[in-house]
């Protein structure tokens, strides 16, 4: 999600309707407001929705490459509709526009491997299908198939990821019934759901070889109308897969002191439960501190996350799999965060931090 909002700033700037052209010949899109009671419905809802400004597939995972080496893995797709004339009948229009990134954290390289892809839609090169998932861009590509399966391919020449993953629970739906609140507005929200517990299996290419992986994964869908409160500066998302058969997803949005403007997420237990977090709910601590030689950024890279539960507080304490999963995307017109592998007693899944170097702003 970080590196999404940086590089798609500077696209919406290019798709900006020419100053030349009249102000009553523009017709700019009207987006649509995420609403709560708004039931999903699925298949329908792994598809995109191009009406509304922004959506994502977030995958990342552990892999067991059969060496007794965990590996993790990150696939995202994204699709958002620029604020452009909506009248403009030419097919080079960016109406939609595509973005993918895919990264290994492999702790014998002890830094990540990333690629990205970005393209207009249209040309039969780059489409998000509605009614199921099912996004390409070029040779990168995440859908669904027929029997219920998720498959991902996506990489460059340091590495490729070709994967599938196999749902073992149900669908888990954030916030109240998907509706997920991220800021003190009920605008700031979006449309949530995670997939926890899925099974992968696959292959990751490195240095022309490929290597059988097995391993499980988290997938995360959203889709929204609206940015972040004004003062936000950043957040930390955390899904982790639980031994027992659990799930846990937090988050924080954080103003410019650190302090959270708002906190969510949700538990289900091993016997399908589900308990949703309010904003007091939740607390995350810093641990221990990372500092990037090459940024500067201070990243909590050892993190406690303690949720005050019904039955009382329980505590996670995240450590990475390993400090450096700093990924610096400036290169590529993207911001600079931390986003990798971490593992607590009793559970594996992805810690995602930004706003660590300078303030997440669209």
């Amino acid at each position: 999600m970080a590196r999404f909002l940086a590089l798609l700033a500077a696209m919406l700037v290019l798709a900006s309707p020419a100053a030349t052209q009249p102000k009553s010949a523009v017709r700019l899109p009207v987006f649509p407001a995420v609403e709560p009671g708004t039931a999903l419905r699925f298949p329908a809802d792994h598809g995109a929705h191009p009406e509304f400004r922004t959506e994502w597939w977030y995958v990342t995972g552990w892999l067991d490459a059969g060496d007794g080496q965990q590996i993790g893995f990150q696939v995202t797709f994204f699709r958002s509709r620029p604020s452009i004339d909506q009248r403009n009948p030419s097919a080079f229009a960016p109406k939609q526009i595509l973005f993918a990134h895919a990264a290994l954290s492999d702790p014998k390289l002890g830094k990540l491997l990333h690629d990205q892809r970005a393209a207009r839609a249209g040309f039969g090169l780059a489409e998000a299908a509605t009614g199921d998932a099912d996004i390409v861009i070029d040779d990168w590509r995440f859908h669904r198939t027929a029997d219920g399966r998720f498959k991902a391919k996506a990489g460059g020449k340091a590495f490729m990821l070709d994967l599938g993953f196999v749902p073992t629970q149900p669908i888990l739906l954030q916030g109240e019934g998907g509706y997920s609140r991220k800021g003190p507005k009920p605008g700031q929200a979006s449309h949530y759901y995670s997939i926890p517990q899925l099974k992968v299996s696959g292959t990751v290419t490195r240095n022309g070889k490929a290597v059988t992986v097995k391993g499980s994964a988290w997938l995360d869908r959203e889709w929204s109308s609206t940015l972040l409160d004004p003062k936000a500066v950043g957040w930390d998302w955390v899904g982790l897969n639980l031994d027992d058969g659990g799930a846990l997803m937090a988050f924080q949005v954080r103003d410019a002191a650190g302090q959270p403007l708002w906190a969510g997420g949700s538990l289900r237990g091993p016997d399908g439960t589900v308990t949703r977090f309010t904003p007091g709910m939740v607390r995350f601590g810093a641990e221990r501190i990372w500092r990037s030689p090459r940024t500067g950024g201070r990243y909590p890279v050892e993190r406690s996350l303690t949720i005050a539960l019904p039955q009382g507080e329980r505590r996670w304490n995240l450590k990475p799999l390993f400090d450096d999963q700093e990924l610096d995307s400036r290169a590529a017109g993207g911001p600079i965060y931390w986003e990798g592998a971490v593992s607590t007693d009793g559970g594996r899944g992805y810690l995602e931090l930004t706003g660590y170097v300078s303030p997440m702003k669209l």
